[in-house]
């Protein structure tokens, strides 16, 4: 008997599996005949789909459209896509389209051009500066950005690089709009060749204080002990803007003149100024900034401030830090934002702690029908990483709304609650359920479970 029961056992499995893989490949049968056959609009759908699901399936496909197409809107989407993902495998491509810009829309030579900079592509360096060495004004800005970053990816371009875009900036009458491209790509770099050009702007009070804001983030960016004196003055600045930017600047470097002016920072009037020095301790993990991030988290009257504090403390993370922001989640008295921000905190770092006591914070709130709350609770419990959630994520697929549903799918897929199988199995019923059901079955496949056709379309 048992021999029997292990058979029908194994006839059951591969049948499964037979259908998961029959379902899938029809999903995939479908998104591949839209790229090879369907229209603009329904490409991009698909791609925006595809981002949506951070599917990789169909980067092929992807690929030979893109070498295939002269639609400038499908090569501008395909080309953000992959940038965006920082995926490989557009380069050649890229680089044939800026080498003949000439002969091409100019929409798909600037998405070519960011591609290559968002994939860190060190080989298009001498292309970006034949670009810049054109001159041809709609390419500057991105051209500035891109080599930036390709030439950050390899340390031996990157000396050739810092003297060429010093050098342009220097020679060469361009927009304001370019010049702060310059210094930033010069941050990008990550050397200290360019340190001494960034001080000489940050420390000049007769240049523009949106380029020393900007120089003082590209110091902050490379990190070099040689622009941090700069910094440190420019926190005393009698421009507000600039000392905001100028405490930010702080965050990757260390010893106790950082700590002090970070700390006396929390007590600029600017509101700006304190949420960059909350930003500096959150970075740094100051300790020292515990009290200071307490009082802004509980009383400033800014709400930006307050949300970076409690951010802080909850990156900072010892234990006095989650008492902090525990007690500023559960009083009640606190605003919405206040309390959704916190509650965030306590879930992504500390949810097997928290999961359920949330929970009850979330039926709270929908009993005194407090909708805003209710649904920032929602969002936030959605990303917890703790099986503690199968019990509200359970609740949600049985009685719950769209948007609950649609929750629990993520709950689901999160935490690979394959119990929840048999309640997500109705929403895959396209018919009743719409939109729903593709992320029932999207939600299906990811936990491994196959998807059983309703009684309906067997019939049919």
């Amino acid at each position: 008997m048992k021999k029997i029961a292990c058979v029908y056992l194994m006839i059951f499995c591969l049948f499964a599996l037979f259908s998961q893989e029959e379902e899938r490949s029809k999903i995939e049968q479908e998104r591949y005949e839209t790229l090879k056959y369907g229209t603009e609009n329904e490409i991009i759908e698909l791609v925006k789909t595809l981002k949506s699901e951070n599917d990789e399936s169909m980067d092929d496909e992807l690929i030979d459209l893109l070498n295939s197409t002269k639609n400038t809107t499908i090569l501008t989407e395909v080309f953000t896509f992959f940038g965006g993902h920082e995926k490989s495998g557009l380069e050649a491509k890229a680089l044939q389209l800026i080498e003949n810009r000439d002969d091409e829309a100019a929409q798909t030579v600037t998405a070519a051009i960011t591609y290559v900079g968002n994939v860190k592509f060190s080989d298009a360096v001498d292309v970006l500066i034949d670009v810049l060495d054109s001159h041809e004004e709609r390419y500057l800005g991105a051209a500035f950005k891109a080599l930036g970053q390709c030439s950050g990816a390899d340390p031996e371009k990157a000396a050739g690089s810092a003297e060429y875009l010093i050098d342009y900036y220097e020679n060469n009458e361009t927009s304001d709009n370019n010049r702060m491209e310059i210094i930033a790509a010069l941050g990008e770099l990550g050397i200290s060749g360019g340190v001494g050009f960034l001080v000489g702007i940050a420390g000049n009070n007769d240049e523009r204080v949106t380029r020393r804001m900007a120089a003082l983030s590209a110091l902050s960016k490379i990190g070099d002990p040689g622009g941090l004196e700069t910094i440190i003055d420019c926190v005393s600045s009698s421009d507000p803007n600039l000392r905001s930017t100028a405490v930010g600047a702080l965050g990757p470097f260390s010893g106790g003149d950082v700590d002090n002016a970070i700390i006396e920072a929390f007590r600029d009037s600017f509101y700006r100024t304190r949420i960059a020095a909350a930003q500096a301790a959150n970075e740094r993990k100051l300790e020292a900034a515990i009290p200071f991030l307490k009082f802004r988290a509980e009383r400033d009257e800014v709400p930006q401030v307050k949300d970076e504090a409690i951010k802080a403390l909850g990156n900072i993370g010892t234990g006095e830090c989650f008492t902090i922001v525990s007690d500023i989640f559960f009083e009640r008295k606190n605003s919405d934002r206040v309390r959704i921000t916190a509650g965030e905190v306590l879930i992504t770092q500390k949810a097997d702690d928290y999961a359920e006591k949330f929970a009850a914070e979330l039926d709270e709130a929908k009993s005194k029908n407090q909708t805003a709350l209710y649904n920032g609770f929602c969002r936030v419990i959605a990303a917890a990483l703790t099986p503690k959630i199968s019990g509200l994520a359970s609740r949600f697929l049985e009685s719950g709304g769209v948007v609950e549903r649609s929750y629990a799918m993520d709950m689901a897929v999160k935490n690979n609650l394959t119990s929840l199988g048999d309640q997500i199995q109705p929403f895959t019923d396209e018919k009743k359920y719409g939109s729903l059901s593709r992320k029932a079955r999207t939600t299906l496949e990811k936990l491994g479970i196959p998807i059983k056709e309703t009684v309906e379309e067997e019939t049919e």
